[in-house]
C-alpha cells in the first residue's frame, strides 16, 4: 500500500483535516483528526513537529509556500523529505513536481475566485497532476462539484466554519475538508 493509499484510507475514516499554524498544533495532535496541514512551520521547528505528529499517529503536510526559513526550491523539498514530512502543500507547480520526485504526497492549493480561475485550474492540473488538490475557499460547492468528477480527489479548504459547511463540501464530492476551526476536528 502506498503512502497516498494510506492517506486516502485515513480520509475515508475521518475526512476532516486539522489546518494549523504554530497555534493549534498541540491541540491537533490530541484531536481525532488523522492528518495535519501545517500552515506556519519554520526551519527551527519543522523536524520536531514532524516527529511529534508521527509519534501521535498523524500524517503531516507542510505548506512550503508559507514555511519560514525553508527554501521554496528543490533543496527545500529535499529537506522536508529528509525530515520525514508525509507531503507538501503548495500553489507552485514546480514545488509539486519536486515533491513528487522525492516521493512525497502532494496537495496543490488553488484559489477559485472566478470562472477564468476555474479554467486555469484545469490547465495547471494537466501539467502537474498532484495527488490531491485543495480548492479555496472550500465553501464554494460549484467548484467542488466540478472538480470532484475528475481523477484527482478534492480537499475543500478555507472559510469552513460550521458543521453544515463540512457536510455540504463532502456532499458536493470533496474527499475531505481542511479547517482551522478546532471544534470541527471532532466531527
Amino acid at each position: 500500500m502506498t503512502q497516498f493509499d494510506k492517506i486516502m484510507d485515513c480520509l475515508e475514516c475521518n475526512p476532516v483535516i486539522a489546518a494549523v499554524q504554530h497555534k493549534g498544533f498541540d491541540e491537533a495532535l490530541q484531536s481525532p483528526a488523522q492528518i495535519i496541514f501545517h500552515l506556519g512551520v519554520d526551519l527551527l521547528s519543522v523536524n520536531d513537529q514532524i516527529l511529534q505528529a508521527h509519534e501521535s499517529g498523524k500524517f503531516i503536510f507542510i505548506h512550503l509556500d508559507l514555511a519560514e526559513g525553508i527554501g521554496k526550491d528543490r533543496i527545500g523539498v529535499q529537506y522536508l523529505a529528509k525530515c520525514g514530512a508525509d507531503g507538501i502543500i503548495s500553489t507552485k507547480s514546480q514545488l509539486i513536481r519536486y515533491a513528487k520526485e522525492q516521493g512525497l504526497v502532494t496537495v496543490q492549493r488553488f484559489f477559485a475566485l472566478d470562472s477564468k480561475g476555474m479554467d486555469s485550474i484545469e490547465d495547471v492540473l494537466k501539467n502537474t497532476n498532484p495527488h490531491l488538490m485543495e480548492i479555496m475557499p472550500g465553501v464554494i460547492s460549484k467548484a467542488i462539484s466540478r472538480f470532484s468528477k475528475g481523477h484527482i480527489p478534492v480537499i475543500a479548504g478555507g472559510l469552513i466554519e460550521t458543521k453544515n459547511e463540512v457536510t455540504d463540501a463532502l456532499r458536493c464530492g470533496a474527499a475531505a475538508v481542511s479547517t482551522g476551526q478546532s471544534i470541527l476536528w471532532y466531527l
